[in-house]
């Protein structure tokens, strides 16, 4: 029984941490996030599953959302709103689904 209560403090106290998480822990999780994507799209170069074209418009529009990110940073002290951090996670998934499809379309680059 102790033993119970003990595994149901910790599980608490590890709960009540996350949920505390700050704004600036979404700063290195928004970096992962980027330099995921641009992984996916230099395997994708790589594979010859992009061709050129669709290369630039993927990191076009990436650095666009990123230098946004960055702008917003810079204007609000370091953080984002969570309405500002919802609007760029839904750009994120968008941009996210577009390498997909880029991906996977019959397009393929001239090797």
């Amino acid at each position: 029984m102790r033993f119970k209560r003990i595994g149901s403090i910790a599980i608490l106290a590890l709960a009540e941490v996350a949920l505390q998480s700050s704004p600036a822990d979404a700063a290195p999780r928004n970096r992962r996030r980027a330099e995921n994507q641009q992984d996916r799209i230099a395997r994708g170069v790589g594979r010859g599953q992009l061709t050129a074209r669709e290369t630039a418009r993927l990191e076009t529009r990436e650095a666009r959302l990123n230098g946004k990110i960055r702008d917003m940073r810079q204007d609000n002290g370091g953080s984002l709103t969570p309405r500002e951090r919802a609007r760029f996670d839904r750009r994120q998934n968008q941009i996210s689904r577009d390498i997909y499809r880029q991906k996977h379309d019959a397009q393929t680059a001239p090797r």
